[in-house]
């Protein structure tokens, strides 16, 4: 799985230092799936109860590192919506998605 993963932040860093806005937001989204497979690994597969009161006496997993994961997919999913929708508006306005012409300064 950490194989996996090292693989998956190679790929992301490989898309984010490209000059294509959507290769940038695509490797923001596969570097997102890294770091919520990165949770799942360190937060390991624990067998056990519910976390309740009445089950005191029995071990119980602990729900956080799901929870976590579940926010961080929720909150990278509207991320990455708003970027593609800010990446549509940008190309339809300028007609590129370059960040070299993008930039505005037609002189270098």
């Amino acid at each position: 799985m950490m194989i996996l993963i090292g693989i998956l932040v190679s790929v992301a860093t490989y898309l984010i230092l490209s000059r294509n806005m959507i290769r940038v937001i695509l490797g923001t989204a596969i570097l997102s799936h890294a770091v919520n497979l990165l949770l799942i690994t360190v937060g390991g597969l624990k067998t056990g109860n519910v976390p309740l009161l009445g089950h005191a006496d029995a071990p119980f997993t602990d729900a956080l590192p799901q929870a976590l994961i579940l926010t961080a997919i929720v909150i990278s999913f509207a991320t990455t919506a708003f970027l593609l929708v800010l990446a549509y508006r940008a190309y339809k306005m300028n007609g590129s998605d370059d960040f070299r012409e993008l930039r505005g300064m037609s002189d270098e």
